[in-house]
């Protein structure tokens, strides 16, 4: 296999399991669950592994981040 398609796939795994892990805590905001300190902790932890495996650029990490930490925030306030 070429170099360039497996690291293709394996951005695509990386890019998969932190949109992913992105519409949990969507999900789990709009329900209004308990567990959505647990789902925001694993997508910040994603994005982090995006950003440093460059699948995505680190500004752009931490652009996602906050903006659902705002989401987040705001529910919970609710």
């Amino acid at each position: 296999m070429r170099q360039a398609q497996k690291r293709t796939l394996e951005n695509n795994t990386v890019r998969r399991t932190y949109k992913k892990a992105v519409k949990e805590v969507v999900k789990a905001i709009e329900k209004g669950e308990k567990t959505l300190a647990e789902s925001v902790r694993i997508a910040q932890k994603q994005l982090g592994k995006a950003a440093k495996k460059g699948v995505m650029k680190k500004n752009t990490a931490a652009r996602k981040l906050s903006r659902l930490m705002k989401k987040a925030n705001t529910s919970i306030k609710k």
